[in-house]
């Protein structure tokens, strides 16, 4: 996933003059831009794989099971509870683990 970073805020009108060129820097700098009118924030522009990620983890974080789901596991790993991958392979069959290695 990737992490959230603002990186430098331009003025609408700016905005408006690189709109195309736009993608390919935030796609690279991983970064959201901040658009400014009148030095204020406005609206951010990001990359589409960053909104994706954003709204994935906002309906994890909005699932009551899940985020329980996920406290319990941070809880087990921090207590040192954790299974070998190779128990955990030991359980499906050769086809099984090609097909989910595909």
């Amino acid at each position: 996933m990737t992490a959230l970073r603002t990186g430098k805020s331009i003025p609408i009108v700016e905005a408006r003059k690189i709109l195309t060129k736009l993608p390919e820097q935030l796609e690279k700098d991983k970064v959201a831009i901040a658009i400014t009118r009148h030095g204020t924030p406005v609206m951010a522009l990001m990359s589409w794989e960053m909104f994706e990620a954003i709204e994935e983890t906002l309906d994890i974080m909005g699932d009551p099971e899940l985020m329980e789901a996920l406290r319990q596991s941070i809880k087990e790993v921090e207590e040192g509870k954790l299974i070998p991958l190779e128990d955990i392979k030991a359980g499906f069959t050769e086809e099984e683990l090609r097909e989910a290695e595909a």
